[in-house]
């Protein structure tokens, strides 16, 4: 496999360097990003080569960060754009997609992109036990992929995450060390084990790489679409990983002039944990530091380190960015599953959400083509859903006392049982 890796450059100095295990800047401890020999990208690939290949995240490896072949991921990646008619009529727009990752394999989250790739470059740099801090998705994805690979693996959590996404994992066979207090108690541990044990924590020494697979997403709506960009894209932030890397993708695709357009990508938090929203609406730069306190758990990040990339990458495309209180993340959820089929974890509810409130203040044109993300599955949190239904009726198996009771509850048709508007 021809490697078109060129090297990491810090985000905010500029300096390069080569792509090792580095991961801050040895000038100025900023982050680091991967750089790539675009000119040979562009000579080599085109979409026709990408449309024949694989339905995975790999079809898009030239633009990876890889010298050699991939050891993970080859069946992630590569989820549905769904075009939901229902839902868009409900809400008054006319072209609705849902970027799916609420089915991305195997551990049904937006991570089973990001650890592919980490796993991949991290055993190219010669780390054999890989680990993460993690609020349950990313755990799932390493103990998954790591468990697909043969690495051993340990993960890192707050006590307090939901059980199911740690009982996918345990089955795995893990070793999982659960910390008191929040998530960001957690990464600050880690940063420490990771140097200590030289270890591949794929979210902290390996972020670099890691993050190059979120651009994945951003790759796939874009070739989904017809090798166009929506007009308004809606994601999801947490510790602010994926907006920045769409946005990258978006451009790296404009530039090598396969896309033309322009994307506004608007950033979506929960009420009880958005920094990155709150500076925003104060036209700050600095993120300042919040305590968690919502039902969204996989973005309950208080302290995103790259938060100032989103609030960059917003206000360059044109976008914009709301919050969402528990009741309001509830909602959409229940209102995704009743008109289109598809459960997702409060992170979903919490983009749908805003992107229903997005509409509501006019930021987005209903005649514009809009995608909003999808990036966990909601039978992972289960308990976010306890008292939120019931069965209607429980009869004994017998017609007759069945017909008697329908003839009292007969079924209405979906169109009558739509609620008003968002």
């Amino acid at each position: 496999m021809t490697s078109y890796l060129k090297g990491l450059k810090c985000k905010n100095c500029g300096k390069e360097s080569p792509p090792d295990r580095s991961f801050v800047c040895l000038e100025c401890f900023g982050p680091l990003e991967v750089s790539y020999h675009y000119s040979a990208i562009q000579a080599d690939l085109n979409p026709q080569i990408i449309g024949q290949r694989e339905p995975n995240l790999w079809r898009y490896r030239e633009l990876l960060p890889l010298e050699g072949d991939p050891i993970a991921g080859f069946h992630s990646g590569f989820t549905p754009l769904t075009r939901a008619g229902r839902l868009a009529e409900h809400l008054g727009v006319k072209e609705l997609y849902l970027k799916d990752d609420s089915v991305n394999h195997p551990t049904l989250s937006y991570k089973d992109r990001v650890v592919p790739i980490a796993l991949s470059r991290g055993a190219e740099l010669g780390y054999t036990v890989f680990s993460c801090a993690s609020t349950g998705n990313l755990a799932s994805a390493v103990a998954a992929h790591c468990a697909q690979a043969g690495f051993a693996c340990l993960l890192f959590i707050p006590h307090d995450i939901e059980s199911a996404k740690i009982t996918g994992s345990l089955l795995c066979k893990p070793r999982i060390v659960a910390l008191e207090g929040n998530y960001d108690d957690v990464n600050r541990l880690c940063a420490e084990i990771g140097d200590h044990y030289g270890w591949g924590f794929v979210n902290v020494n390996l972020r670099p790489y890691y993050t190059e697979g979120a651009k994945t997403m951003g790759y796939e709506i874009a070739e989904q679409l017809g090798w166009k960009l929506p007009d308004h894209l809606i994601l999801p932030t947490a510790g602010g990983t994926l907006l920045p890397k769409v946005a990258k993708a978006f451009g790296e695709f404009t530039d090598l002039g396969w896309v033309q357009g322009q994307c506004r990508i608007h950033s979506a938090q929960a009420h009880g944990c958005a920094p990155v929203i709150t500076a925003l609406h104060d036209g700050q730069d600095f993120i300042e530091p919040v305590k968690p306190n919502t039902i969204a758990k996989s973005i309950a990040i208080g302290n995103p380190a790259d938060g100032p990339y989103v609030l960059q990458e917003v206000r360059k495309s044109g976008g914009w960015g709301e919050s969402a209180t528990d009741p309001e993340i509830m909602e959409a959820i229940e209102l995704l599953a009743e008109m289109e089929g598809i459960f997702t974890e409060p992170a979903g509810g919490t983009t749908l959400a805003v992107a229903m409130k997005l509409i509501r203040q006019e930021r987005i044109d209903p005649n514009e083509t809009i995608v909003v993300a999808i990036t966990g599955n909601g039978y992972k949190t289960l308990e976010a859903f306890d008292s939120q239904g019931e069965v209607d009726v429980t009869l004994r198996p017998n017609l007759k006392i069945f017909k008697e009771w329908y003839e009292e509850h007969p079924l209405e048709s979906r169109e009558n049982q739509v609620g008003t508007p968002a």
